[in-house]
């Protein structure tokens, strides 16, 4: 005797992925794949690769310079990537390893505008930068100052001003 079918199943809701996401997500895999072979070895050594992925990139690594090997091989990273668990880890420290200078170049911008405020409001700021970090001398300071806002005023070359910067930069960024 044949079953009845059962209608009381709920109906799974079908989740339809266009061909041109499918194709986005491969080359986001290919592009991060790529970003990761070009990475030095001890830059790697700093990522959570898996170790499918670590004989990968050295294979990548020996076959860098044949072009059509290298190509397929990339895809190949690609694919194993697809079937990783942890690819946003991978990609966010990937990020935190590419960005490092840029994030260099902005704790030194802040450093600048805090010795340009130094050298512009004077007293009030020092003792603002002696109350947020302790550590710093009021009397070298002052003198690091004065020493810089004089070789603005005569034009001289800024050897006191970069001391100051180096000061700063050496007190405030850990």
């Amino acid at each position: 005797m044949a079953k009845k079918p059962d209608h009381n199943v709920e109906d799974e809701e079908i989740i339809y992925v266009s061909k041109s996401e499918l194709k986005r997500d491969a080359q986001q895999y290919q592009q991060l794949g790529i970003d990761i072979a070009e990475l030095g070895k001890k830059q790697r050594e700093k990522l959570p690769l898996t170790n499918e992925l670590v004989e990968a990139m050295a294979l990548a690594d020996k076959i860098r310079g044949k072009h059509d090997a290298y190509r397929r091989h990339m895809n190949y990273i690609a694919k194993v990537l697809r079937t990783t668990d942890n690819v946003e880890q991978l990609q966010t420290a990937l990020d935190m390893l590419l960005n490092r200078n840029n994030q260099a170049e902005v704790l030194l911008g802040q450093v600048e505008r805090v010795r340009d405020d130094v050298l512009k409001l004077g007293d009030s700021k020092i003792n603002e930068l002696l109350e947020a970090h302790p550590s710093m001398e009021r009397q070298k300071l002052r003198q690091l100052v004065r020493q810089a806002n004089k070789e603005l005023k005569a034009e001289k070359p800024a050897k006191g001003y970069k001391e100051l910067f180096q000061y700063l930069k050496e007190a405030i960024l850990p």
